[in-house]
């Protein structure tokens, strides 16, 4: 694994970019290639960043591996997000890259991981390593190669045996759009809803080359990650607070010991 020097740097940032805080949930690409129907946060996510629930301490990190077939321009597209720049050249990524942003979601510090995978069969079994633990799956396909476009399901069938029993969210992600003009690109749009619909996936087309869309994905990637861990941590408080309730007959040391013992700071309270 290939750890950038402006990944250690973003861990060690304290405050995040202007352009990376996040106050609204952002919107998506294309409202009917979305599954996610909400306009804005969860309720329960705003009340606990407002401090009306008590967060557990500590920074809220969400991990996304990126897929896809080689040469698709995955690592472009995390390039043109990281660092602000387009290489034409393609160079294959050997087992995986790692990069990390800095987001302020909600007045929360926020990183996510972004775990840019190999797409070469040879590579494959290496960077299958690194998909366990996936709390977002974005899946690229060249708008330019349909062919790549059939393979996604493959994809994320891996990465969905590498994190059985987990719910990541998943985004079919289209990149080269700048490469088609608008008849053709309508054509391949149609057949990629299609697909995202039946990955239960949200679709976006992107440009890395010209920076299009690739910043309001990503935005929109952190922003519904963080809703997501927020929500689950939520939700685990108030099944902790329904287990700590004193039963008849019990002693009330027994419970004050079990409270003790929770790791979710609000339920201490």
């Amino acid at each position: 694994m290939q750890l950038s020097r402006s990944a250690v740097y973003t861990m060690l940032q304290t405050y995040a970019e202007k352009d990376r805080i996040i106050t609204v949930l952002p919107p998506p690409f294309i409202r009917q290639a979305s599954p996610h129907i909400n306009d804005d946060f969860d309720e329960a996510v705003k009340n606990a960043a407002n401090g009306n629930r008590t967060l557990q301490a500590g920074l809220k990190i969400s991990k996304m591996i990126v897929l896809g077939d080689m040469a698709t321009g995955k690592t472009c597209l995390v390039n043109r997000l990281c660092h602000q720049v387009f290489d034409a050249n393609y160079k294959a990524t050997i087992g995986v890259d790692f990069e990390v942003e800095r987001f302020d979601i909600l007045g929360i510090p926020y990183n996510l991981q972004i775990w840019d995978t190999a797409g070469q069969e040879r590579f494959k079994c290496i960077a299958a390593s690194y998909y366990r633990g996936a709390n977002a799956v974005m899946i690229v396909f060249d708008v330019t190669n349909i062919v790549t476009l059939a393979h996604t399901a493959q994809w994320l069938e891996e990465a969905k045996q590498a994190n059985l029993g987990l719910n990541p969210l998943v985004f079919l992600v289209g990149t080269k759009r700048d490469l088609m003009s608008e008849g053709a690109y309508q054509q391949i749009e149609t057949q990629a809803r299609r697909v995202a619909q039946g990955l239960g996936a949200e679709y976006w087309a992107v440009s890395s080359k010209t920076g299009d869309n690739v910043e309001a994905l990503f935005l929109r990637v952190a922003a519904l990650a963080f809703n997501q861990a927020v929500l689950q941590e939520v939700q685990g408080c108030e099944t902790h607070k329904h287990t700590a309730t004193v039963k008849i007959g019990e002693k009330l040391d027994n419970t004050y010991e079990t409270r003790k013992r929770s790791k979710c700071a609000a339920c201490r309270k």
